[in-house]
C-alpha cells in the first residue's frame, strides 16, 4: 500500500511540474484589452524574427528585425522600408549605418533594446505579419485585427501552451 501511495504521489508531483513550471520560450503577443487568447511563437534554438507591415500611408511594406537576447529582452537590430514619406526615419542614428539596396532604404546596427513593445494589429491594410524562420504568418489569423498586444519574450508553462495561440500552426 505504501508504495501505491509513494509512485501515486510521485506520479501526481511530476505532472503539477510538468503543467506548471515554465519550459518554453516563446515570443508572445498577449493582447492589453480584450478576451483574445494570448498567441506565441515557440522559439527553441532560434533567435530571430521580423515583423513586416504595410504603412499606412504610403501603402509599401516595412519590415522591422529583431533578436532574442540572452536576458529575453527585444533587440531591434534593423529596419527596412521603401518609401522616405511621413513616419519612416531619412537617416540613421548615431553608431547606425543607412544604405539603399535594390530600392529599398535600410538602417542597420540599430542597438534598440526593449523588455516589450505594444503593436496594435492592423484591420484595414496594416496587414501585420511575423517572418519567423523565412515563413510569413500574418497576425491576423491568431489575433483578431484591431487588438493591441504586447509583445514580449516569455517562458511558458503547458497551461499557458495549451490556452495559447501557436502562431507556427495557424495557416
Amino acid at each position: 500500500m505504501k508504495n501505491v501511495l509513494l509512485v501515486l504521489f510521485l506520479s501526481i508531483s511530476m505532472i503539477i511540474i510538468y503543467v506548471f513550471i515554465p519550459q518554453q520560450q516563446s515570443i508572445v503577443f498577449q493582447p492589453n484589452d480584450s478576451n483574445a487568447n494570448m498567441a506565441y511563437i515557440p522559439t527553441k534554438e532560434e533567435t530571430q524574427f521580423k515583423i513586416k507591415y504595410t504603412h499606412s500611408i504610403h501603402l509599401t511594406d516595412v519590415v522591422e528585425s529583431y533578436k532574442i537576447t540572452p536576458s529575453k529582452k527585444i533587440h531591434q537590430y534593423e529596419l527596412m522600408y521603401e518609401d522616405f514619406s511621413i513616419g519612416m526615419p531619412s537617416n540613421a542614428e548615431e553608431g547606425e549605418t543607412f544604405e539603399v539596396l535594390n530600392g529599398s532604404y535600410y538602417i542597420k546596427n540599430m542597438k534598440r533594446i526593449f523588455p516589450f513593445f505594444h503593436l496594435r494589429i492592423g484591420q484595414v491594410r496594416a496587414n501585420h505579419t511575423v517572418i519567423f524562420k523565412n515563413v510569413e504568418y500574418p497576425l491576423s489569423h491568431s489575433i483578431p485585427p484591431g487588438t493591441s498586444v504586447k509583445v514580449e519574450i516569455r517562458t511558458l508553462n503547458f497551461i499557458d501552451l495549451w490556452k495559447g495561440v501557436n502562431i507556427l500552426e495557424s495557416l
